[in-house]
């Protein structure tokens, strides 16, 4: 399992829903956080990545690897 970087959940720029990105770049969009951290999941062991969960702030609350 790679470490660093990895897939972000994150609140949308556009301040509605949640985004996954990697490297910067937006993977997934979605309405709703707990579809978004699953969607991202998938994304991480997929890629072999971690996995770092985001609050509303920005805050990380969670890391997976």
């Amino acid at each position: 399992m790679k470490r660093g970087g990895g897939v972000h959940t994150v609140p949308a720029a556009t301040g509605t829903g949640w985004w996954n990105k990697v490297d910067g770049k937006v993977l997934s969009k979605h309405r709703v956080k707990y579809q978004a951290v699953a969607a991202g999941r998938a994304i991480a062991e997929r890629l072999e990545v971690e996995h770092t969960i985001h609050r509303e702030d920005g805050v990380i609350t969670e890391k997976n690897s």
